[in-house]
């Protein structure tokens, strides 16, 4: 019987069970993962994962886009059974699209969740213009911290398809990488007095006043929040986080921003629920961006082991060992005589949760 891993909230371990081979809703498809890929959120939010790249198994009857042999890449419903951590997973039609040849189930597999919500950041919550109005006036600039994180790389991807100038990333040792996406780089490195002083210098430079208009943070923890706060334009400027500064800030009580500012937690499950138009538009979008060659895919490393190898890559996230790449997973890779069990960390235990993983996103 086909094998699933579920990841327990402690990242202390995983349990590996039999799952029968789903049966999809009126818009779902069944893929056969030949690749899944890991976010940060699978072990602050973990249940099962999210990033899918296979091969269509079978769909819902209201499905009439996708067909079984069809190669895919997909966003997992979060927080439902039949993740990406398994050999048959479910998504809906609308954060489904078609793999061009030319890439990769691996390349594939690194897409799905960090682009979606680079997008939903971007041109939803702080509406920016999107690459096909690239050209157009009013095309600010944006900080970007965290840049070099997929979800940040994305975001720095598609805000120069859409013509954005200048974009600043922050990034720390992958800083390399970071210049290939970005028009100036800053080492976080430095301290957070040389950040602020840093980008309001770029921001002179660039006639735009020392204060960004435009800010993503790719991290919002550790203190990036209150950081990012100092060189943000309190009087109109917007802020995107990937976190909830509720449970993220360094005084969780008594942060806020000033009145002037908009501020965003850019949640990608939106897509499943009051989002699923722009998904659906995304989704397709990204398939033509990577077939033609002006989004590329994050890079990856390739854990070993197939689905043994998933506890593995969920605390090398959590331990901060992933750096300008993607963990993922050939499933392929899983030894065939593999029984169900509950595969256990070897190191020392860390019993506490994630605060994450109780907090209620918006839906």
């Amino acid at each position: 019987m086909p094998k699933q891993v579920i990841v327990q909230p402690s990242i202390d371990a995983v349990e590996i069970i039999d799952t029968p081979i789903p049966v999809p809703d009126n818009k779902e498809v069944v893929i056969k993962v030949a690749v899944a890929g890991s976010n940060p959120k699978d072990w602050k939010y973990p249940l099962c994962g999210d990033d899918i790249a296979g091969i269509v198994h079978s769909v819902g009857k209201d499905v009439y886009e996708f067909k079984p042999g069809d190669r895919v890449a997909a966003l997992h419903r979060a927080g439902k059974e039949n993740g990406s951590y398994a050999e048959y997973s479910v998504a809906p039609d609308w954060t489904t699209f078609h793999i061009p040849e030319h890439v990769t189930f691996e390349e594939a597999a690194t897409v799905p969740t960090a682009a979606l919500t680079a997008a939903i950041a971007l041109y939803v919550d702080m509406q920016l213009p999107p690459p096909y109005k690239s050209g157009e006036s009013n095309t600010p600039a944006i900080v970007i911290y965290g840049v070099t994180s997929a979800v940040g790389a994305f975001a720095a991807k598609l805000a120069r398809l859409s013509g954005l100038h200048p974009i600043i990333g922050i990034a720390g040792r992958a800083s390399g990488y970071a210049k290939t996406l970005v028009d100036y780089v800053v080492d976080y490195r430095l301290g957070e007095d040389a950040i602020v002083a840093s980008v309001e210098e770029i921001l002179m430079k660039e006639g735009l006043g020392g204060k960004a208009s435009h800010v993503f943070d790719a991290i919002s923890e550790g203190g990036t929040l209150e950081t990012t706060l100092r060189f943000l334009n309190a009087d109109g400027g917007i802020v995107s986080t990937v976190l909830p500064p509720s449970l993220f800030a360094r005084d969780k009580e008594n942060f806020t921003y000033p009145p002037g500012v908009t501020a965003i937690n850019s949640a990608v499950p939106r897509v499943h629920s009051t989002h699923e138009d722009f998904g659906y538009i995304w989704s397709r979008f990204f398939g033509r961006l990577l077939a033609d060659g002006r989004l590329k895919p994050h890079p990856f490393e390739v854990v070993p082991g197939g689905l043994q190898g998933v506890l593995t890559g969920l605390q090398k996230l959590r331990d901060g060992e992933a750096s300008a790449i993607k963990f993922v997973y050939n499933i392929e890779d899983t030894d065939d005589s593999l029984q169900p069990s509950k595969l256990s960390s070897s190191t020392e235990p860390r019993t506490k949760p994630h605060s994450l993983a109780s907090f209620p996103f918006p839906s």
